[in-house]
Order: structure tokens, then sequence, then C-alpha cells
């Protein structure tokens, strides 16, 4: 596993990220082996929020870390707050008590990032900027970012807001990748010339914002994997062939793919299948060509113009 720097230029953390919103539902053993065996696979930096599991995915990675005391030292803690039932909520109020409540459930004394999820359409940045200074001040919060936002809401939020906003978490993988083709289709009356996002990609780099992909192995709005799907067979076809050429698997070529790209990315990855994230930890090492990164690209359905 390589490892990248975003919230603090002494602490590496791993290029790959776990996202924990499926472990609400394990046992002790389970669960301590899963933080056991990713951190022996080089992981070391773990995506929560508020809302996984009303709470409780926050809540078994708390007890697993207090079981496992001599690991705390080696884990790096993100987690998200701002969606409420029927609602996105950015007020000063529910961020404070938001974290409050994370900490809590972590067993931590301080977050390690904190992410607004999703933008909230009623957002008042001055209050945001009110939150973020007293969670500062406090040590409770050590950075921030932002998840699904455009240039433009990010350019407003961190106009009043005193800390850099580092992190921008957007859905992103190979079939999902319109904030990639748009790039390559500017001033095109087609499809994949629909920019959607702003040109997220170039605002990111500009800025020295770290892309965090979601979903990196899944089609459509958490519709499932495209890894093994006969709705792709070309693809996955172009993936075994491709994935066998770099001695991975097609799951660690689906990440492989990402890292190819030039911003600085760090996927999230969903998976609490042990020899999956095995897999994925490998992808690090990989350095896909020009040549096989298109053929991918092309095998998805996006065209050049």
């Amino acid at each position: 596993m390589k490892y990248i720097k975003h919230f603090d230029e002494n602490t590496p953390v791993s290029q790959v990220a776990l996202g924990c919103m499926r472990i609400g539902g394990m046992t002790d053993s389970q669960a301590d082996r899963y933080l056991s065996e990713a951190i022996e696979n080089g992981y070391n930096y773990f995506d929560h929020a508020d809302i996984y599991g009303g709470g409780k995915c926050e809540e078994v990675f708390g007890a697993a870390l207090k079981r496992n005391s001599n690991l705390k030292d080696k884990v790096i803690i993100q987690t998200k707050c701002g969606i409420r039932k029927g609602m996105f909520d950015f007020s000063k109020e529910h961020i404070l008590s938001s974290v409050e409540g994370s900490l809590k459930r972590l067993g931590v004394e301080s977050i390690d990032v904190l992410l607004l999820h999703r933008p909230d359409l009623l957002m008042d940045p001055e209050e945001v900027a009110a939150a973020f200074d007293i969670l500062e001040q406090s040590g409770k919060v050590k950075a921030f970012g932002v998840s699904n936002q455009s240039p433009a809401q990010i350019e407003l939020l961190q106009k009043c807001v005193n800390q850099k906003l580092i992190i921008n978490q957007m859905q992103l993988s190979i079939t999902n990748a319109y904030m990639v083709s748009s790039g390559a289709n500017v001033n095109m009356c087609n499809e994949e010339g629909i920019n959607r996002d702003g040109y997220l990609r170039d605002y990111c780099r500009l800025k020295g914002i770290t892309v965090q992909p979601w979903s990196p192995l899944q089609h459509g709005f958490i519709s499932g994997s495209f890894l093994g799907n006969d709705d792709f067979a070309h693809l996955n076809n172009v993936l075994k062939e491709i994935a066998d050429k770099y001695n991975i698997t097609d799951t660690g070529l689906a990440i492989a793919w990402l890292l190819r790209l030039p911003e600085k990315m760090q996927p999230i990855v969903g998976s609490t299948n042990l020899q999956r994230l095995k897999e994925i930890a490998l992808a690090s090492d990989i350095t896909l060509s020009a040549e096989d990164w298109y053929k991918i690209y092309l095998a998805a359905g996006y065209t050049l113009p």
C-alpha cells in the first residue's frame, strides 16, 4: 500500500481508504478481525458518517478500538455529518451535536477529518465557519472537507471558513465517470460533453483538494457492482485481460484505474470481504500504462471525439 498526505504533512494516510457503512452488523470477533487485518494490509484511513447504521457503525468501530487499544494510534478516522431524515442540516447546532455524538460512539477524543455530507441547500457559510472554529479550537476535529460539492459551492464555503477544505468525496468509478469524460468532450454536442460538476477534477487539482471516489466498484447510484455483471460483459472481458497482464484481480484493477488519474485520489472502498481488501491493497502498487487506461475507458462505453 502506498501512502499520501493531505490533512497533516507528518501523517501519511493509505492511498485507499475503508468505508465503514457496512460494519454495523458485525460481531465483536468479526470487527476485531476486520480492524486488525485491514491495518496489516496497509489501510489506516477509515471513513464513517453519523448516519451509517443510525450510528451503529461508529459504535461497532469504537468498541473494536477499545478492545484493541494497541491499534488506536495506527488508525485515522474520518466521519461525516449533515444528513438528517428528510433534510440536510449544516446549522452550527447540528454540526456540533453530530460531532459530539460521533466522538462518543467512536470512543475517541478527536476526529482527524470531518466532512460535510452532501450540500445543504439552506447553508449559511458563516454558521458553518463558527462551528468549524469551535471544533478546531477545542481539538475535537483536526481537518475539514466536504462531499458531493461543486467548485462554486466549495468556493462559497471556503470564503467564510478559516480552515482549508482538503477533501471532496464524490461518486466515481469506471462506469460512473462523467466527471472524467466531460473533460474529453469540451464544446461537444453529445451526452458526454454535458458538464455536471463544474469541471471538478481540474478545480481540485488547482486547489490541492484530495478527491475521494465513493462506490468505486459500483454502477449507477449504488446499483450493484459492474464486476462480473453480464450487463458489462465487454468491460469485464477487457478487465480480465488487463488484470492478468499486471498479475492482479479485476477488483484491484478497477481501483488502479482510478489511482492512475493525475489528481490526488483516495478511493473509499466499502467492502468487508477481507480477501477483496487484500486484492485492492495491491492496486496501490500498480501504475497502468496510458494505453491500458484508455482501453478500459473505451470498454466502459465512453468515446473519444
